[in-house]
Order: structure tokens, then C-alpha cells, then sequence
């Protein structure tokens, strides 16, 4: 690359965080995504008929997630608008976008630029410390992968030993893992302040409504909407609040 852009200790980073090279990087990271979706959604398909599946319920499987994707996708697009200027558009949508946690990166990023006596953002940030925040983040993220590539043939081995001992221990396992993970991660939010908690408890009220609506009316697209609708919801709450909290 040119000297012109790469000086280690200049605080000019906008001609590296835009470089070709990271945005060739993250187109290919994309490219991979699209695959392995379409790959997964083909075996999805050819499974289907021995799970007893008819092919109207996978596509509305698949429409279920996706309209359940929107609205986590929009507090992560928010949190990627306030990372760009630090870290520039290529590695946030790698980032940000491949693995989705905000709070990791930044924290990582921090962390390598201390130790180096300087901070994210202002006078200290130069590309050097942009490089080693990066690198930080980039390596934190390969070894929660590599974690799941090496774990995930281990913990199928114990799967179908536990399934040969009792079916019904898999089928309850998994459910009480997720409700109890959700549930941990709902309840440490709501003792941050009041606005958490309502926030909270009206996203999960929309739930059950959009949820009782669905079963009552027979419209599975409001069951399939419901999680974008409780999360938008509970955001515009979140808003009033604060606003009339700041006001006040």
C-alpha cells in the first residue's frame, strides 16, 4: 500500500479504514453468509418430509425468522451508525455483522488501544491503534468460532448418548436452555432502571398479545410479525419515556 496511506502514527484514519482491501474482505465475509443460507435452507428442504413437514410450513418457517430478524436487526444497525466513524464501514459490517456483539468489540477495541496509552476516538486514536483494535476484535471473533467448530462434534456425541438413554431429555434440555438464558438476560436488564423494566414488560405484553390475536383470528402472520412488533413497540416506549424523563 502507499505510504501516503499508511503512517502508523498519523490520526488520519479514514484512508485505511476505507482501504480496498477491507472492503474486499467484507464483501467476501457476505458472500460466505449467502451461501451457507442457501445451503442450509436446502437441507432445510430435503430433511423437511422426515421431520413431517409440508414445504408450506418451512417456508413460513423461514419467513417466521425473518420477520423475527428485523427487529434485532434494527437496535444492531443503530449501534453500527454510532461505530463507523471509529472503525469505518468495511469492519463494522464484518464485524458488527458476522457476530453482532457491539459491546465485545468496543471493549476489545479499548482494551488493545490502553495498552498502548491511548483511547478510541480523539487525538490518540492514529492508524496504529485502529489496527490493533481491529486485530483485537478480529481475533476475539475467531476464537468464539473456532470454539463452536471444535465443541460443536463434542456436545452432538453427548446429544445422541442422551438421546439413546431418554428422547425426552432432548427435547426438554434445549427449551429450558433458552427460556432460562432469555430469562436471565430480560431480568438483568430490568434492574439498570424503571424505563428498563416497563420497557420490558410492554414488549412482552405485545408478545402475548400479537401471540393470543394469532391463535383467536387463526393469522399466523401475526405470530410470524410479532417479535418485530413487540420490539418496535417497546422501543417507541423506551423513547417517550426518556424524553419525558429528561424534560421533566
Amino acid at each position: 500500500m502507499p505510504n501516503s496511506i499508511v503512517d502508523p502514527g498519523s490520526t488520519n484514519i479514514a484512508p485505511l479504514i476505507n482501504h480496498p482491501v477491507l472492503w474486499a474482505c467484507a464483501i467476501g465475509v457476505f458472500l460466505v453468509i449467502i451461501l451457507q443460507s442457501v445451503i442450509y435452507y436446502r437441507a432445510v428442504k430435503q430433511a423437511a418430509p422426515e421431520a413431517n413437514l409440508t414445504a408450506a410450513q418451512v417456508r413460513g418457517s423461514v419467513r417466521t425468522g425473518a420477520v423475527a430478524a428485523i427487529g434485532p436487526s434494527l437496535a444492531v444497525s443503530l449501534i453500527a451508525l454510532s461505530l463507523l466513524p471509529l472503525f469505518g464501514t468495511p469492519a463494522v459490517l464484518t464485524r458488527i455483522g458476522l457476530v453482532g456483539s457491539a459491546a465485545f468489540d468496543v471493549a476489545a477495541a479499548g482494551i488493545a488501544a490502553g495498552t498502548q496509552g491511548a483511547q478510541l476516538g480523539g487525538h490518540t486514536y492514529t492508524q496504529k491503534i485502529f489496527a490493533l483494535g481491529f486485530a483485537a476484535m478480529t481475533l476475539g471473533g475467531l476464537l468464539w468460532m473456532l470454539a463452536a467448530l471444535i465443541l460443536t462434534p463434542v456436545l452432538s456425541k453427548g446429544d445422541a448418548k442422551l438421546r439413546k438413554i431418554n428422547p425426552a431429555v432432548m427435547t426438554i434440555v434445549p427449551a429450558a436452555a433458552l427460556l432460562g438464558a432469555f430469562f436471565t438476560l430480560a431480568l438483568q436488564e430490568t434492574l439498570k432502571s424503571p424505563t428498563h423494566l416497563i420497557t420490558m414488560l410492554v414488549s412482552a405484553a405485545v408478545m402475548g398479545v400479537c401471540l393470543l390475536v394469532a391463535k383467536q383470528l387463526k393469522r399466523p402472520w401475526v405470530r410470524e410479525w410479532g417479535l418485530g412488533i413487540a420490539i418496535l413497540v417497546a422501543l417507541a416506549v423506551a423513547f417517550v419515556i426518556t424524553d419525558a424523563t429528561s424534560m421533566a
